[in-house]
């Protein structure tokens, strides 16, 4: 009889115990320690030990009630043998709907709760092998990465360092060029004002004497110019495709129907080269009839040898006078080998096209290197992290397409939006990393995108996770004109998370 009594008070002395460490952390079993008063965990009041879990909520900060709903400030700790713990308001405790998977926090209702953590820890312990065996391959790829990245940054500056030794060699010729395109321009105005002098010392010396021009006209070699063979290699510049009529061909011979070689010398010769003798011309009947029905702007040019020759105080009819060029244009002269044009001055020309083409070119190089310079320097200005990892990701771009619309992310130049329509919507350029507290390099800042119809422009933050694949994942929109963006890649893993373990509390 007696062993009866003892057992049975050891019994209740284990049931008293367990109701009063019921829904209690193993961290704080220590102030639940039997014993004749209990203190609550606040210091706030002392109340004997009998009244803890009585379903009476004594202390303020509902610490004497952890297993009964009593205390609405309480929490009621579920245990979850096999899964993860955790803590549920105490005002669940026994209310009929299992809230801990162990079925602890209904040990007093008529709920029927199945203990299910075992099945729920398995999938868990998965899901945290899965990640870290992520976490492993998406280290080893980053540390790949990274040696990638170091390597290609010494690249860019190598190129840098290239780019401004060839800006600099460019910088010299273009001086060069400069200087020589400014000589070849002196040279060629000098010749054309030789010309235009009627420098008869440089005609001879490149063949453009009077007998030699003298003697293309004279086509049958008889010794004088007639009308006919003035008419086949004389045009006017304002039009040369129409032959001069027979009036047009005897005023420029003086009025007469041939000329030698001595008379074009003190007439022709010299209207042509220094404006002498013209009034003698203006009296012949072309002259009264072509100038007679000639526009006060209209003028005659004349040109020989690519020379202009300005002939002044034209007598005009009805006594008006005005300053006018009479350019004569030897049609067959100009195409003439070595007489069709000075070809002191056709030289000149040539060189200054020359150096003209040269110098264009040697601009048009340096303002692209320049172009480059400036371009590769704002690219190595940004923080690609501490090691260069994510440097990769310039000058790349991911693309998902959601539902109408596909999203393209540029890292560190833009974000863009385009519908099936083909309307494309910058949704941000890049600003900055959002420089997170755990993790500086964690998310990415786009910035003053298209302006938004309710006003202020489109942005878009990008967060970065770890993966074995750099991709774009997912694209929101929780509030108007401001996106997020879920972007994966092996650079986004952290050693940290493999030193601190990705663990639940299994």
């Amino acid at each position: 009889m007696r062993s009866h009594v003892i057992i049975a008070a050891v019994l209740w002395c284990g049931f008293v115990d367990s109701r009063k460490v019921r829904g209690i952390a193993s961290s704080y079993k220590r102030f639940y320690r039997e014993r004749k008063s209990f203190l609550c965990i606040d210091g706030s009041k002392i109340i004997p030990f009998e009244q803890v879990n009585d379903d009476y909520c004594d202390c303020e900060d509902g610490s004497d009630e952890p297993g009964t709903s009593a205390c609405p400030r309480g929490r009621f700790y579920c245990t979850n043998l096999g899964f993860r713990p955790h803590y549920i308001p105490s005002s669940r405790v026994n209310d009929g709907i299992c809230d801990c998977c162990d079925a602890s926090d209904e040990y007093n209702s008529h709920a029927r709760c199945q203990n299910t953590c075992w099945n729920l820890g398995q999938r868990e312990r998965a899901y945290v092998e899965g990640q870290m065996r992520t976490l492993d391959e998406g280290l080893q790829l980053k540390q790949q990465l990274i040696e990638e990245g170091v390597l290609l940054w010494r690249e860019k500056q190598a190129q840098l360092r290239e780019l401004q030794q060839v800006a600099e060699d460019l910088q010299i010729k273009l001086e060069e060029h400069r200087r020589k395109k400014h000589e070849a321009d002196r040279v060629k105005e000098q010749t054309l004002k030789a010309l235009e002098a009627g420098d008869s010392g440089l005609f001879r010396r490149h063949n453009s004497t009077v007998s030699g021009t003298f003697k293309l006209l004279d086509s049958n070699k008889d010794g004088s110019i007639t009308v006919d063979e003035v008419k086949a290699k004389v045009a006017l510049v304002h039009d040369e495709e129409r032959v001069l009529s027979e009036d047009e061909a005897v005023a420029l011979l003086g009025g007469g129907d041939r000329m030698d070689v001595t008379k074009f010398q003190h007439t022709l010769w010299d209207v042509l080269t220094k404006g002498d003798s013209v009034k003698r011309y203006t009296s012949s009947s072309f002259s009264m009839s072509y100038f007679s029905s000639a526009s006060v702007d209209d003028c005659l040019y004349c040109h020989l040898n690519a020379h202009f020759i300005s002939l002044t105080n034209i007598q005009f009819h009805g006594g008006m006078r005005k300053r006018c060029l009479f350019l004569c244009y030897f049609r067959r002269i100009r195409d003439a080998p070595g007489v069709g044009g000075d070809p002191h001055l056709k030289a000149a020309d040539r060189a200054a096209e020359w150096e003209a083409t040269n110098l264009k070119k040697v601009e048009e190089a340096y303002e692209t290197v320049n172009m480059e310079i400036s371009d590769l320097r704002k690219k190595l200005a940004i923080d690609y992290g501490p090691d260069w990892e994510f440097l990769f990701l310039n000058s790349q771009c991911y693309k998902l397409k959601v539902y109408e619309y596909t999203y393209t992310l540029c890292p560190f130049n833009q974000v863009t939006q385009k519908s099936t329509a083909g309307t494309e919507v910058s949704l941000g350029r890049w600003g900055m990393w959002a420089d997170a507290p755990k993790n500086q390099y964690s998310q990415m800042v786009y910035e003053n995108g298209e302006p938004c119809w309710q006003g202020g422009s489109r942005s878009t933050t990008v967060t970065l996770t770890c993966g074995t694949e750099t991709a774009l994942r997912s694209v929101k929109e929780p509030s108007k004109c401001q996106y997020i963006m879920d972007f994966q890649t092996p650079v986004a893993c952290q050693l940290v998370l493999k030193q601190r373990g990705i663990h639940s509390e299994l």
